[in-house]
């Protein structure tokens, strides 16, 4: 792995906060499934959810 400082322009563009802009968006994803399913499984008698990935929840 190489390294180098920096120059003046290319200081001014870099942008921070990239990194955690795009963890917070994915964790409020995360949260958002994760209230759906709970909010289908205990209002509902039955029911089932399918996620991506191949997860399947059926309840009866």
């Amino acid at each position: 792995m190489n390294s180098r400082i920096l120059n003046s322009q290319e200081m001014e563009q870099t942008i921070p906060g990239e990194a955690i802009s795009l963890a917070a968006v994915m964790a409020i994803l995360a949260i958002a499934i994760v209230a759906v399913v709970v909010y289908r499984i205990f209002r509902t008698s039955q029911g089932s959810a399918k996620m991506p990935g191949g997860w399947q929840f059926t309840w009866k």
